[in-house]
């Protein structure tokens, strides 16, 4: 059987984790990351009638029974997933009562998964019903998307339509939009609902004056979801104050999303 630790998904979490904590996007234990793997794959460097354990999830993750993820563990840095993976990640299956997870590998001090698992298991059911080749929630603490809520509507429309104001790429990449939601509770059911309700329309969504949870096809599409994001808060918190001499216009915003093919929200466009 292969080791683990040279698996590609173990080393996706391994370099994606990093490259976050080094942005600044994740200090101390901020942010968690969820990974669909394919269990196949999965069964060429583990044993899977091997459980080590079983953690409770909290609430029913029926539609998943089965499936499993490759997780950021609670209360871990990510500057020091790298260098010691098998204690900071873990990788679960959703077991068959559907109300617990079978440890496979990982949590090796006895820890277990990030207390916003279930959040991140609502948005994965959220995202297959409306794409069913989403395999990665991610969720981080932006510094300048997150300077930005402070200082900007939490509204959906006028929050993205300004994001997109910001870089010409934008619209192209997340043309489908940003969700707000307004500040709540973190690592509850009640926060992951919300937030799954929002992704069955949009691969972004912010959590108000906490970060934002993206989602996507692969880690790289949706760390670009979530890099760009923040690229174009950036841009917003550096000239938000200063007098605006030109702009990116709805025309042009709307030029730039059908010469590129998007299927663009025409109603974040004034006209």
């Amino acid at each position: 059987m292969k080791n683990i630790i040279n698996a590609s998904f173990v080393e996706e979490m391994r370099k994606t984790t990093a490259n976050m904590y080094q942005l600044g996007w994740d200090e101390r234990n901020g942010g968690n990351i969820s990974y669909l793997l394919d269990t196949n794959e999965v069964a060429e460097y583990l044993d899977l009638n091997e459980v080590k354990r079983i953690i409770p999830l909290g609430f029913d993750a029926a539609p998943l029974i089965g499936k499993i993820f490759i997780v950021t563990g609670t209360g871990k840095y990510f500057k020091n997933i790298d260098a010691d993976p098998e204690n900071n990640l873990g990788i679960v299956r959703i077991a068959a009562d559907g109300q617990t997870a079978e440890l496979l590998w990982g949590y090796s001090d006895g820890g277990k998964f990030t207390s916003e698992f279930p959040a991140h298991l609502m948005s994965h059911m959220a995202r297959l019903s409306v794409d069913p080749k989403n395999c990665v929630v991610m969720h981080c603490h932006p510094t300048h998307t997150l300077a930005m809520n402070f200082v900007h509507e939490l509204d959906e429309r006028k929050f993205t339509h300004t994001l997109w104001e910001m870089c010409t790429e934008c619209i192209v990449v997340f043309p489908d939009g940003i969700g707000v939601l307004p500040w709540m509770l973190c690592g509850t059911n009640s926060i992951g609902e919300a937030t799954a309700e929002k992704m069955r329309e949009f691969r972004l969504v912010i959590w108000g004056m906490h970060g934002i949870y993206g989602a996507g096809k692969t880690m790289d599409e949706t760390f670009g979801l979530i890099e760009t994001v923040e690229k174009a808060a950036q841009i917003y918190m550096l000239t938000a104050h200063l007098p605006r001499i030109n702009t990116i216009r709805d025309d042009q915003m709307k030029e730039l999303a059908e010469y590129f093919g998007v299927d663009y929200r025409k109603d974040f466009l004034d006209g």
